[in-house]
């Protein structure tokens, strides 16, 4: 069974609050899927979570877009993978990424339906979508753990 979570938000700073509440509640080896159009507010999402998780400043936050990962080490170690420019799922294990997905931190990965065969049985799904101008649908799926 799974939780289902829906949320707006209004701002790219009720974005970043969410996403603060969001990391902060994260356990050690969590991996989050995010998906959404360019623009939706995925890494707005994932410097509040880095903020929450890791406790630090979200200007320490960028897209890794041409690296693929950025490492964040706080109180607990985010790592941000962006894989809009991966090819493919083979591309990502032969990078040795998977790896992180139980180094003891937190995975965040945009644009995740570039790995979807590799995705962990307890991921959790966030899917951001453009309701109007100044408006974003957050849905956030969790496997119930019971």
């Amino acid at each position: 069974m799974s939780i289902v979570e829906d949320y707006f938000s209004s701002s790219a700073e009720e974005t970043f609050a969410l996403g603060q509440a969001f990391g902060s509640q994260l356990p050690l080896n969590a991996v989050v899927c995010f998906f959404g159009d360019l623009a939706a507010g995925k890494t707005t999402f994932i410097k509040g979570v880095v903020a929450g998780a890791a406790q630090l400043h979200p200007a320490a936050v960028q897209s890794p877009t041409f690296t693929y990962l950025n490492i964040y080490e706080g109180a607990k170690t985010v790592y941000h993978f962006d894989l809009y420019r991966l090819r493919d799922a083979d591309e990502f294990l032969s990078m040795g990424f998977d790896e992180y997905f139980e180094a003891d931190g937190i995975c965040c990965i945009e644009w995740s339906e570039r790995i979807t065969s590799l995705f962990p049985p307890t991921c959790i799904f966030v899917t951001m979508a453009h309701e109007a101008e100044d408006r974003r649908s957050i849905k956030i799926v969790k496997k119930d753990a019971s």
